[in-house]
Order: structure tokens, then C-alpha cells, then sequence
């Protein structure tokens, strides 16, 4: 993994912290955006922790450019965690909407920001503990003030709609599947067929999309 961080200290105490788990491997560091977007071209980490703030690139900014300078050359997006000071940062869906996979408060204790990781390396996404639904309301009041689009769910199925619907509640797919009375595994393949339809990768994107819309009311 990568961590990207403008303060030394904070870098110094996450890479003793990481390298003294047997499963993983700092592979690199960067104190700026511009150097994060480097570093990952570079060493392709499979994991970045990414601060947020920080001078000469924001966090936002670096995970926009690696994620294009990924699709460029064909390669794996580092799965990346968004790092933040505040829980209501607007910084934090700015980054989730440019494809991170979560987002953790700096003052995360130590096994709960271990844990994330391997959540994230696992394919699934991580949140600061607290409601994501909050986070996303709270921005949703930034956004203009013009009703919701609903025409952007004609390109769901009916079954599509409702699972999406749920989902961007914040519903896992145990909850979604028992309240339509599927199986999970259905549940799966209608939210996949979702996201791809948007053009999203991860759940919370897709909240932040149903918000931005202010297609839940």
C-alpha cells in the first residue's frame, strides 16, 4: 500500500503501523497530490491512503488524475481511502464521486484503520463510523435546489429501481433481499447492472449520485 500525507509525523506513524502487520507492505509515500499522482503511476499500490488537504494538489484533484492516468494506460486503479479531519468534510463526497472507496477520519484508532484497509483491498468500501446517509444530506444541501431528475432511473428495470432505491437508503444487501423477497445473489447482479448503467464503481458512489439528484426526497 501508499500513503499520501503533507505531514511527516502523521506519515511516520501509519508506516510503523502498517509495517508491522505480516500482510502488508508500504511500498511508497507522497506529502502532495502532484507526487501521489507520480507515486501511483509508478509503483501501482494496490491500496493508497489519501489525505485530503494538503498544498500544491488536493487529495480530490490526485485521485481524479490517477484514476484517468489509470484508464490510460489500461491498468488497476489503486483502491483508495480518503483521509479526513472532519466527518462532514464536502471534500469527502468530492472524492467519493471521483472514485474513492471510502473515507476514514484521521483519528482513526489503529485496528479500525487496519481493518479498513483489508476491507478495501477486499474489494468493498469503508466508511468513518457515523451515518454515510448524514454525510451525503448534508452536502446534498449544497447542490442546486431544483427538483429531482427522475427521468434518470428510466434507464433502470423496475427490479433495478428498487434495488437501487434501497441501496442508496443505505440498505446492505441482506436487507434489500428480505424486504423484496429475493436472494442476495439476485440483489448482487441487479446492483452490478446498476452501477454499470451510471457508470459507477463503488455503493458509496452510488449514494452520492442518488443524493446529488435528490432522487431519495
Amino acid at each position: 500500500m501508499a500513503l499520501v500525507d503533507d505531514q511527516e509525523l502523521f506519515r511516520a506513524g501509519i508506516r510503523m503501523l502498517v509495517e508491522s502487520q505480516q500482510d502488508m507492505e508500504m511500498v511508497g509515500e507522497a506529502g502532495d497530490g502532484e507526487e501521489a499522482v507520480s507515486l501511483a503511476a509508478r509503483v501501482n499500490p494496490e491500496v493508497m491512503l489519501m489525505d485530503l488537504r494538503m498544498p500544491v494538489m488536493d487529495g480530490v484533484t490526485a485521485i481524479r488524475r490517477i484514476a484517468q492516468a489509470s484508464t490510460a494506460a489500461g491498468t488497476e486503479k489503486p483502491r483508495i481511502i480518503a483521509l479526513t479531519t472532519f466527518n462532514r468534510d464536502q471534500a469527502v463526497v468530492e472524492a467519493v464521486q471521483a472514485g474513492a472507496s471510502g473515507y476514514l477520519l484521521k483519528s482513526a484508532e489503529p485496528e479500525f484503520l487496519l481493518s479498513a484497509i483489508r476491507t478495501v483491498h477486499s474489494g468493498y468500501s469503508v466508511i468513518a463510523p457515523g451515518t454515510v446517509q448524514d454525510l451525503f444530506r448534508h452536502a446534498a444541501r449544497t447542490y442546486p435546489t431544483e427538483g429531482p431528475d427522475l427521468s434518470i432511473l428510466d434507464a433502470l428495470s423496475p427490479r433495478e429501481r428498487d434495488i437501487f432505491l434501497l441501496a442508496a437508503k443505505g440498505l446492505a444487501n441482506a436487507e434489500i433481499a428480505g424486504s423484496l423477497f429475493v436472494s442476495e445473489a439476485t440483489v448482487k447482479t441487479h446492483l452490478r447492472s446498476v452501477l454499470d448503467k451510471f457508470g459507477l464503481r463503488t455503493r458509496l458512489q452510488l449514494v452520492a449520485f442518488a443524493y446529488e439528484r435528490r432522487l431519495l426526497g
